[in-house]
């Protein structure tokens, strides 16, 4: 295989800022929706301004729950707030670019929020494609997020604080 070329999206009740302040805290560690399959840790830098580094661990079966851990480290391109965020896959089982895009709608009232995945299995990854729809398991986990985030932020009153 070549590579992956995935695309998931969800819409969430809330507004782009809320939405981005959500997602920049994500990366920064806060664990709060992308838990149990994801957890982020900063690297240097920040994850919303260019040159930021995060380490990305994939819980294969879950924070706390053993089973492999998918490691990878996400080099922050480029950046428009509230936005886009672009980020390169430069070190551990995957490489290659990711866009996390915000579109507000209904006058801001909403967001969709995607993420485009281009990379491709490096290393133990490899191996583990062959045996494994690692496409299908990365949209099933980034859907799950998304309703997470999606429950998360409807939970926040107007103008409350998160």
């Amino acid at each position: 295989m070549n590579g992956y070329d995935i695309i998931d999206e969800a819409v969430v009740d809330a507004p782009a800022d809320v939405v981005w302040d959500a997602l920049v805290a994500e990366f920064r560690g806060a664990a709060r929706w992308w838990v149990p399959a994801n957890t982020f840790e900063t690297v240097s830098g920040a994850p919303d301004k260019v040159g930021g580094m995060v380490a990305v661990t994939v819980h294969t079966k879950g924070v706390g729950n053993g089973g492999p851990k998918l490691r990878f480290t996400a080099r922050t391109e480029s950046v428009v707030p509230g936005r886009r965020l672009t980020v390169e896959y430069v070190d551990g089982v995957f490489r290659g670019p990711a866009d996390f895009l915000l579109e507000p709608l209904d006058h801001g009232r909403r967001t969709r929020i995607s993420m485009h995945f281009r990379g491709r299995a490096h290393g133990k990854m490899k191996l583990m494609e062959k045996v494994a729809d690692i496409g299908a398991e990365h949209s099933k986990a980034a859907q799950a997020a998304f309703v997470a985030l999606g429950k998360q932020l409807s939970a926040v009153p107007a103008g409350g604080a998160r």
